[in-house]
């Protein structure tokens, strides 16, 4: 089986938070599962999330703020225009 490092991760995690969600991760396979995985093996795990699953997620959050500040700024201009002096 080939292990496809093909993209290279969008996003990082500082050190502390990678050995956080390492042992985060390692935790719930274990009581969820019944699967003990070392930290190696975890942390491959984590990298496929970052390389293919929480691009999605940073994405969404992008369109999301996009969304939320096209509205704020149609409503700043709607603003404006009403104290427009004729």
């Amino acid at each position: 089986m080939a292990r496809g490092k093909d993209k290279s991760p969008v996003l990082s995690l500082e050190p502390a938070q990678e050995a956080a969600a390492v042992a985060s991760l390692q935790k719930f396979l274990d009581q969820r599962f019944e699967l003990e995985l070392g930290s190696f093996e975890v942390q491959e795990i984590l990298e496929l999330f970052n390389r293919e699953i929480a691009p999605l997620y940073y994405n969404k959050a992008v369109d999301d703020v996009q969304s939320l500040l096209r509205d704020r700024f149609e409503s700043i201009e709607s603003d404006l225009w009403a104290l427009e002096k004729s």
